[in-house]
């Protein structure tokens, strides 16, 4: 049984080797193995199905980000064989998925434009993921003994974390609309664009939306840390983190 250090939630477990190579990049339980390896095949089949599919019709930026996304969809294994940790195999999704539907769904197919509602989901998510991702990256420094700091210091960085990656994602767009002639990432190309939304400032009112979405799930995913530390205990954060623990018991 877990010990949890009343302060930040900091669990002791028993000694265990770490996992390294092909065993850290698999999620825990033979189920979910399975589950794992079918969804991850699902998704890098249908992205060489569309890299396939660009190189015929000749969309070079459509090609890039797909690519892009295929190569990306190998994030989770580069962080458990770098860093020795395990993933489990909800966390391995969750951002597979954000990849996936931001990059290749939103971009490449074009989902930003024909889904009025996805680009505010994407944010909002992004938030939410890149807030817990903060999380984690202090709560494996801490519970791994190599630094000392508070609840409020660890929530804080998330907070920060999330919205500043949310920043230079608004950047990254500002970029490549004024790099790349053909792409259209804030929506203000053509005047009939402008008029349908029906705002005079369109770009302004899309970077601004997408930086409050992206600050909403930042605090929300920094909150649940919050309440995760001092509780133990939060709608799903808390499962996803002992999942983690679990996985990990040698972060003591």
């Amino acid at each position: 049984m877990a010990k949890r250090n009343k302060a930040v939630g900091k669990p002791t477990y028993q000694q265990a080797d770490l996992p390294t190579g092909r065993q850290a990049c698999l999620p825990a339980g033979r189920k979910e193995k399975k589950s794992y390896s079918i969804f991850l095949f699902i998704i890098r089949f249908s992205l060489v199905l569309a890299l396939l599919g660009t190189i015929w019709e000749r969309t070079w930026i459509a090609l890039f980000v797909s690519l892009l996304t295929l190569v990306l969809t190998f994030l989770p294994s580069f962080i458990q064989q770098t860093y020795r940790i395990k993933l489990p195999a909800e966390i391995q999704i969750i951002i597979i998925l954000f990849i996936y539907g931001s990059l290749f769904l939103g971009l490449a197919r074009e989902w930003y434009h024909r889904i009025w509602w996805w680009d505010s989901l994407m944010h909002a998510f992004s938030g939410l993921a890149l807030g817990f991702s903060g999380f984690l990256i202090l709560y494996v420094l801490y519970k791994s003994g190599k630094m000392q700091t508070s609840s409020f210091l660890i929530v804080l960085f998330s907070f920060c974390f999330a919205v500043t990656m949310g920043t230079l994602w608004e950047i990254f767009e500002f970029s490549v609309d004024i790099i790349f002639s053909q792409a259209d990432m804030q929506r203000t190309k053509t005047m009939e664009e402008v008029i349908a939304y029906g705002h005079p400032r369109l770009a302004i009112y899309d970077t601004m939306r997408d930086l409050i979405l992206n600050t909403i799930g930042a605090l929300i995913a920094s909150f649940s840390g919050y309440v995760f530390l001092k509780k133990g205990k939060i709608f799903i954060f808390d499962k996803l983190m002992k999942k983690f623990d679990q996985a990990n018991p040698n972060l003591s």
